[in-house]
């Protein structure tokens, strides 16, 4: 490490009390997506005390810090606010019913911490380009009811917080995004460096309509709600084999309603189901199945059907561990493994759109205990969960722009967008708002 690197690590620690503290806040006071605003200001604060500029209620509660250079690449470091619904976990709020158990409270400690010390007015001067830092919300799954009251309040994409964000232009000055997140896959090593091959998502909310009749007098004049529910889910497991090993495809299902009393034919149903897969084709494929096994059991029943698009997310594209990366992760004297293309995660993360319309750097970390979305998942390693990670954030940035931001550079021409932002919003609109 140079001197300034150097710096930038001595930096992080004379202040890592201060970080493991936020993070620790954070985490005692989980917050749904799309509503976390005590966290939130809690972070603006912290922005604003190192003298950033700072912009808050992007895509609602979002807070993004910048410090801006004349020229020269913008570097985005993100962490995500929101927490997962969880009841049963030790630590979930007893109101909102969520947790972090998922680790988001670790990333925003990494953004924090990095910006810490590349806000440093010893470091600044060092770097050509610009850099912000963005605490952004709504990653986890935004069920039905919240997503249309969502929308009635503006939200145009309320499926997911960084879609929203890239519709609202909360991107567009961005050329290179870095990422992080406790490990979501088997990793033994403290960092896992790039970013595996990912699932991405479909979702939708289906009305199934039937005709009500007493359930005992006459039956057969009704047309039952639920039996076309189980009909159709029942051919959507026998659809199964039919399903390539490559696509990665899972199919969930959540009924919300089916009926209202015992005694007579159901003639409501609500569902929501949702379809994850490798590809872009894949899930549209595997979607157009799904809804022919709904319309099948509506008319071999004589019911009907309404469906109402959901918002997912894109899969994420495979990009391997960057060089500079693996130098810095053995500079840190941690143990890492490195992405393979052979190598693949069958969650899903709203990063998935960024990677479609931008460079994604990522890295995931060790640190705790249990299951992501557990009652069991706990942080373990404050060091490794809180204070690594915002080194590895802040070196990564220095390293990008650092000697007139050569690498950075080199990484925007060799990154090959699927879409632009016009071009991925008109996609998203055509595909669940029209």
């Amino acid at each position: 490490m140079d001197r300034l690197e150097q710096r930038i690590v001595q930096l992080i620690d004379l202040h890592a009390e201060e970080i493991i503290a936020m993070a620790e806040d954070i985490q005692n006071h989980p917050e749904p997506g799309f509503f976390e605003e005590r966290t939130a200001a809690k972070v603006a604060a912290f922005f604003r005390g190192l003298n950033l500029q700072v912009t808050q209620e992007l895509a609602r509660t979002g807070v993004r810090a910048d410090w801006m250079e004349q020229d020269g690449p913008h570097i985005t470091l993100i962490g995500e606010m929101d927490a997962i619904g969880c009841k049963s976990h030790p630590l979930a709020d007893m109101n909102n019913g969520t947790a972090h158990a998922c680790g988001h409270h670790a990333q925003i400690a990494s953004i924090l911490g990095a910006a810490l010390a590349l806000a440093d007015e010893e470091v600044k001067p060092y770097l050509s380009g610009s850099v912000s830092f963005f605490a952004v919300p709504a990653e986890e799954y935004i069920d039905a009811g919240q997503r249309k009251k969502l929308a009635e309040e503006g939200i145009g994409f309320p499926g997911t917080g960084k879609s929203e964000l890239i519709r609202i232009g909360a991107f567009d000055d961005t050329d290179i995004v870095l990422t992080n997140h406790v490990h979501m896959m088997p990793v033994e090593e403290t960092f896992y460096l790039g970013n595996a091959a990912c699932n991405g998502f479909s979702a939708e909310r289906v009305m199934v309509r039937g005709k009500a009749a007493h359930a005992a007098i006459n039956p057969w004049d009704g047309v039952n709600a639920l039996s076309i529910t189980n009909s159709a889910i029942s051919m959507m497991g026998m659809m199964r084999e039919t399903f390539r090993e490559k696509d990665h495809v899972r199919l969930h299902n959540v009924i919300r309603k089916a009926g209202d009393v015992i005694n007579s034919v159901p003639d409501e149903a609500i569902i929501e189901t949702k379809v994850r897969a490798a590809s872009l084709d894949a899930i549209a494929e595997i979607q157009r199945k799904i809804d022919r096994a709904y319309d099948g059991a509506a008319y071999a029943f004589e019911g009907s059907i309404e469906r109402e698009a959901l918002q997912g997310y894109m899969p994420i594209r495979y990009r391997g561990a960057d060089a500079f990366m693996v130098e810095l992760a053995e500079e840190l004297g941690v143990s890492y493994r490195e992405a393979s293309k052979y190598d693949f995660n069958d969650a899903c993360t709203d990063v998935g759109d960024l990677t479609h319309i931008l460079p994604v750097l990522n890295f995931t970390f060790g640190g705790f205990s249990g299951k992501l979305h557990g009652s069991d998942f706990k942080i373990t390693d404050k060091q490794t969960a809180y204070i690594l990670p915002a080194k590895m954030y802040a070196l990564m940035t220095y390293r990008l722009l650092k000697d007139k931001a050569v690498l950075a550079r080199e990484i925007m021409e060799d990154y090959v967008p699927v879409f632009d932002k016009e071009s991925y919003c008109k996609y998203v609109r055509q595909r669940y708002y029209e």
